[in-house]
């Protein structure tokens, strides 16, 4: 047979449509909301409270969720992610190989609980590392793997596992932001401009540590500590929990840690995330007789927000609606 080849490829600007896009939908939606302000069947009007409190939690929410797709990629389809992405995420979670490997071959159903299938020298290694109890890797003898396997030699406690992963990574976060704020305040220096360079970094490193320490609190709340107690074993079994609801659950709650975060910076913080969370929904490469389907969306997307910029900028939230407002403006 000859050999097949393959069609021309397109998709290198697929991150720069993607950032197009989210920043036309957030305008689209502010010009809803704000035109519609006058209306009487507007949430403003008939439930004041839950509007504001709709409006407050805006950005988190939209965090929240695409760091939960991002995350769900990184464990389970991580070529989904940039490659340097990948590394960064690997970095910040600073997780056994093993333990994922695991929690893969869980969902792959290879790894079962009460069948020996082979898969307990996957761990076995790690539990002799962590002076543990072989038998704790073995899923055909323990159901399920403990959760102190999980914490890697930090004890049996879930609170305290969740803690000291918060004060890694927090320590790991000051290491990039510090040096940073440091080196904005060099041009005007002043001790109280160093502190509250030094309080930006903290808070920020804060909000880093808080989203590695509730996506592990999760995944152990809904395995081991919150779930089994909730669900019964014939509702949900331990390989159920194990085999992708502890770390949905764990994607779910990483994401809410931008609350630590002040309320401008949670909004630049969700515009960077949310096309990359597009980015894994979508191939990152596709035939290129297609790309006039992407050159269209790119297009629209960029008239969207050129066109509110001319005429009303303040709906073009951040600090891009402020940089194109002056370009315009001049």
């Amino acid at each position: 047979m000859p050999p097949t080849t393959l069609p021309p490829l397109a998709g290198k600007t697929v991150d720069f449509t993607l950032f197009a896009l989210t920043r036309a939908l957030d305008v689209v939606a502010v010009t809803l909301w704000t035109r519609t302000r006058s209306h009487r069947w507007h949430p403003e009007h008939r439930t004041p409270r839950l509007a504001h409190l709709a409006r407050y939690l805006a950005d988190p929410a939209i965090f929240a969720f695409s760091a939960s797709v991002i995350m769900w990629s990184w464990f389970y389809s991580p070529t989904r992610l940039p490659r340097a992405y990948n590394h960064w995420i690997s970095r910040a979670a600073a997780i056994d190989s093993r333990l994922i490997s695991a929690l893969r071959l869980a969902r792959q159903g290879d790894f079962i609980y009460g069948q020996d299938t082979g898969q307990a020298p996957l761990l076995e290694p790690l539990c002799e590392s962590l002076h543990m109890p072989l038998e704790w890797a073995d899923p055909a003898k323990t159901i399920p793997i403990p959760c102190e396997v999980v914490h890697m030699g930090v004890g049996p406690s879930c609170e305290l596992h969740a803690l000291r992963r918060f004060l890694r990574s927090w320590l790991f976060a000051m290491e990039m932001y510090l040096p940073l704020q440091f080196l904005f305040r060099l041009r005007y220096p002043s001790l109280p401009s160093f502190l509250a360079g030094f309080k930006g970094a903290a808070q920020s490193s804060a909000f880093l540590g808080a989203f590695v320490s509730f996506f592990y609190y999760g995944v152990c709340l809904a395995r081991t500590r919150l779930g089994p107690r909730l669900f019964s074993s014939k509702q949900v079994t331990r390989q159920m929990w194990d085999s992708g609801l502890c770390v949905f659950a764990g994607c779910m709650a990483c994401g809410w840690s931008i609350l630590l975060e002040k309320r401008s910076r949670r909004q630049e913080i969700a515009f960077f995330v949310v096309p990359r969370a597009l980015a894994t929904l979508l191939p990152r490469v596709y035939e290129k007789r297609y790309r006039i389907r992407e050159q269209a969306v790119f297009a629209t997307s960029v008239a969207i927000v050129m066109a509110t910029v001319a005429e009303r900028p303040q709906r073009v939230r951040g600090a891009l609606g402020q940089v194109l407002g002056r370009v315009v403006s001049t």
